[in-house]
């Protein structure tokens, strides 16, 4: 049986009630996307609320974590109470299609899911959690453009095939990438995880690399400095 938690340096994630693991995307979205004077931040699909502690970490602001399945919901409040930043960060079962709260967001960021057309899995709440079938890209970026403030910044992770009509579907909303990075897992390997910062506007982007591991169970120099101030072993 998996260990139904993950202990970082200054918080604990339980996992065990969520469809969604603790999982590398998560770490990288959680470390790589700028909270650079943040004033509201939103996470959309939070699942075990990881990504949420761990901008409330390197930040000041309050910290909003949307979810839809209401396992996860109760478990990313539970992570979040027991966290030292209780008091900044608010969970909210709400299916994002349907989001409308109060006011903007300077930052947001989102783990979507991303399955979108491969076989859906017997497990309906892992299902509801990987694949696109109730939150898609279009209704993401539809979402996020209805509340990224003026001089806001969306970042987000997914699989390297989608970024392309990811990149689209955000033209289409009038936002553009600012920075990328590429992601892969091994010296010579394929990329297979892209992250990327969207802005209101045209802008040039910034393209990064990132090798996770230079061999197995040995991580790279670049991840660690990333994620140095959030894994216990690093």
């Amino acid at each position: 049986m998996s260990n139904p938690y993950f202990q970082f340096k200054q918080f604990t994630v339980w996992h065990d009630k969520c469809a969604m693991k603790v999982g590398t995307d998560g770490v990288l979205l959680g470390a790589w996307a700028s909270v650079h004077g943040a004033r509201r931040i939103l996470d959309v699909g939070t699942g075990t609320g990881l990504v949420a502690l761990m901008l409330a970490q390197r930040s000041d602001a309050p910290v909003v974590a949307v979810e839809i399945d209401e396992d996860a919901v109760c478990q990313a409040r539970e992570n979040a109470e027991r966290s030292p930043w209780a008091e900044r960060i608010t969970v909210v079962q709400a299916d994002f299609n349907t989001y409308s709260p109060a006011g903007k967001y300077d930052v947001v960021v989102s783990n979507p899911p991303y399955f979108s057309d491969s076989l859906r899995c017997p497990d309906h709440r892992r299902t509801h959690a990987r694949h696109t079938g109730s939150l898609t890209y279009d209704g993401l970026f539809r979402g996020v453009s209805s509340l990224l403030s003026d001089d806001g910044a969306f970042t987000l992770v997914i699989p390297v095939e989608m970024a392309d009509n990811v990149i689209g579907i955000a033209h289409s909303c009038r936002l553009s990438p600012i920075r990328r990075l590429n992601v892969c897992t091994k010296p010579g390997g394929d990329i297979r995880r892209v992250l990327l910062t969207f802005r209101w506007g045209e802008h040039l982007c910034e393209v990064e690399e990132l090798l996770t591991e230079v061999e197995r169970h040995r991580y790279s120099d670049a991840y660690i400095a990333l994620t140095r101030a959030y894994y216990l072993s690093m």
